[in-house]
């Protein structure tokens, strides 16, 4: 499968990632988790553990409204913000995580921080980290989703001003070698994937289930075959996330994803146990790291 030309050296890290993980007939595991949370000391060394389990690490820039999260992301995001995060402490992170082994660093913001940053600045800062990719979740991605409507949904503005900011955030993430990872909004048509497809690199992001981060519910049977659409349509690795609660769902989707992405299950876990955050994510990360191992491709 195709990943797309690495426009950087950092980009090249999802892209080598993938590989790695396709090599062995599985789907490569992402992790997500606030940068900052539960503190940005307690944060760090969770997100060192995790890596020695993980394909890919996602850190996400805590932000006061994330419309696309559930009660457990909401709640990590506000605990980050009280404890003092900063920008900085996410290109900081990025920068000691990617200097300290292979796996991929990738980062998940939403607009409105990357906005009041300065896209431009904030592309070149994460370029500079190491960084792979930037999945910005409530932008719309083409002029399709401007213009009819097609898009998230999230609350970014008017199309115009949203459909401006998608334009301007994708110019900052080209001239910096960013990869720029898409979600696919709920009931796409097949001209609005491959439109996507064409604005996309890295990574497409499939919803495991339908609404917010951390649902725990079966998986849709119907998924398999909307991920192999997916990646008809776009050409492009598939990711599913949002919703991967357990385990066992991850070994399912491994069997027929490119990368499975889990956050809330994690976290949910790690806010069980607030003394000893860092090593319950770590464990967290081993359970989840044996599940996409113990998938095998579906038989032709």
């Amino acid at each position: 499968m195709t990943t797309s030309t690495p426009p950087s050296w950092s980009a090249a890290g999802l892209d080598h990632a993938l590989a790695r993980s396709r090599a062995e007939q599985r789907a490569a595991l992402g992790l997500y988790l606030p940068v900052g949370y539960p503190t940005r000391a307690a944060g760090l060394d969770a997100l060192h553990l995790m890596a020695k389990h993980a394909d890919v690490l996602q850190l996400g820039v805590p932000h006061t409204d994330p419309v696309l999260d559930g009660p457990v992301i909401r709640r990590a995001a506000a605990q980050a913000l009280d404890a003092g995060f900063r920008m900085r402490d996410l290109f900081d992170a990025a920068t000691e995580l990617t200097a300290a082994g292979t796996t991929a660093v990738l980062a998940m913001s939403y607009w409105k921080p990357i906005e009041a940053y300065g896209p431009r600045a904030f592309a070149e800062e994460l370029a500079a980290a190491g960084v792979a990719s930037v999945l910005v979740p409530d932008l719309p991605e083409t002029e399709t989703e401007t213009n009819t409507g097609t898009g998230t949904g999230t609350g970014t503005g008017t199309g115009t001003e949203a459909g401006t900011a998608a334009a301007t955030w994708q110019r900052a993430a080209r001239a910096a070698g960013l990869h720029t990872s898409t979600l696919i909004p709920p009931r796409a048509s097949d001209a609005h994937l491959a439109a996507l497809g064409s604005v996309t690199s890295g990574l497409i992001h499939v919803p495991a289930t339908p609404g917010l981060t951390g649902a725990r519910r079966p998986l849709s049977p119907y998924l398999p075959h909307l991920v192999r659409r997916v990646r008809t349509l776009t050409g492009l690795p598939v990711a599913v996330g949002i919703g991967i609660g357990t385990p066992d769902q991850a070994a399912q989707v491994s069997a027929y994803a490119d990368s499975v992405i889990v956050g809330s299950a994690v976290i949910r876990r790690m806010h069980t146990q607030p003394g000893a955050a860092a090593v319950t994510a770590a464990e967290a990360a081993r359970d989840f790291a044996e599940g996409v191992r113990r998938a095998r491709p579906p038989t032709a």
